[in-house]
């Protein structure tokens, strides 16, 4: 599959230099308003196939050489400033998703639109509208990094690996996102009694240290280097594959949503199940009232924000 990537900073190289590792682009084309900054990135990526498992190509230019894209990646924008909500971009972003997206669909008519630019529940919202694609073809990066944040480490806290820690962060990828701990499984097996097998009790302390962990884990990376870049390139690879290989894959991605917790058509994330065409099901997990309450607000804090935009 072809990947085009629009937006060559530190989201989009290295959401780039994944696919090239990981293998599933087997051609990867970027596009960035600096030519030179787009045409360095897929140079240094291309010098790195080499080392990987795939022949992967690698090229740069204006937006006609996304043509034949079967997925395009969205990283385009400003990006977020120490101390930034996500929230606070929104405006600033917005107006760069609205140049971008008729050039994206001029070129690459039948792609899949893949969100990456914060606040991304919210740009997913934006770029559905703009594109006039079904809600299962524009898909959010959402809460795939935040999900993977809780299983690894809650993992650490068990002593196990983290792909064997099944648990999901739900609703906005941000500040009211909502850790699934009600339904957290290892393996087969429910949290709680896994824990008490292992003497690593998920006492109040434990879950604190856990969700401030992760709900906080981006504003401590941006202070320490202005960005987070490689996590959640990772998670964008991790996506394209399961489109390219027609996975069916259960991720925790954000799409525009027609009712979950009493509010209509929001983005936000649950677990959806992808594959060649996109996002075919959603899948909700069973949560308790505290949780649900906790979604409910989530939810309706995207669809304030979001209806408080001109699209």
């Amino acid at each position: 599959m072809k990947v085009g990537i629009v937006g060559a900073g530190m989201v989009g190289s290295a959401a780039g230099y994944a696919l090239a590792l990981n293998g599933a682009a087997s051609r990867i084309a970027i596009v960035d308003r600096n030519r030179d900054l787009a045409v360095a990135q897929a140079q240094d990526i291309a010098h790195a196939v080499p080392f990987a498992h795939a022949a992967t190509t690698v090229e740069a230019g204006d937006y006609d050489v996304l043509q034949d894209a079967g997925v395009v990646i969205l990283a385009a924008g400003v990006g977020q400033k120490p101390g930034e909500s996500r929230l606070d971009l929104l405006a600033r972003n917005a107006e760069v998703f609205a140049q971008v997206i008729g050039a994206v669909r001029a070129a690459a008519p039948q792609a899949i639109l893949l969100v990456a630019t914060n606040p991304v529940d919210v740009m997913t919202h934006v770029t559905t509208r703009l594109s006039g694609l079904a809600p299962g073809r524009v898909i959010g990066s959402g809460t795939i990094l935040d999900t993977a944040r809780f299983r690894s480490l809650l993992a650490g806290h068990l002593g196990l690996a983290p792909h064997s820690v099944h648990g999901y962060v739900l609703g906005e990828h941000g500040d009211s996102e909502v850790l699934a701990w009600s339904s957290a499984r290892v393996g087969s097996e429910p949290l709680a009694s896994v824990a008490a097998q292992l003497g690593a009790a998920i006492t109040g302390e434990v879950r604190a240290r856990i969700d401030d962990g992760v709900r906080r884990a981006a504003y401590r990376i941006i202070a320490g280097k202005s960005a987070t870049n490689y996590g959640i390139g990772a998670g964008l690879a991790r996506i394209v594959r399961a489109i390219a290989q027609d996975e069916r894959a259960v991720l925790s991605v954000s799409m525009c949503t027609d009712e979950i917790a009493g509010v209509r058509d929001v983005a936000l994330s649950l677990p959806r199940v992808l594959g060649a065409e996109g996002i075919g099901a959603t899948l909700v997990p069973e949560l308790n009232p505290e949780e649900t309450a906790a979604l409910a607000a989530s939810a309706g804090l995207l669809r304030e924000t979001a209806d408080a935009l001109a699209i």
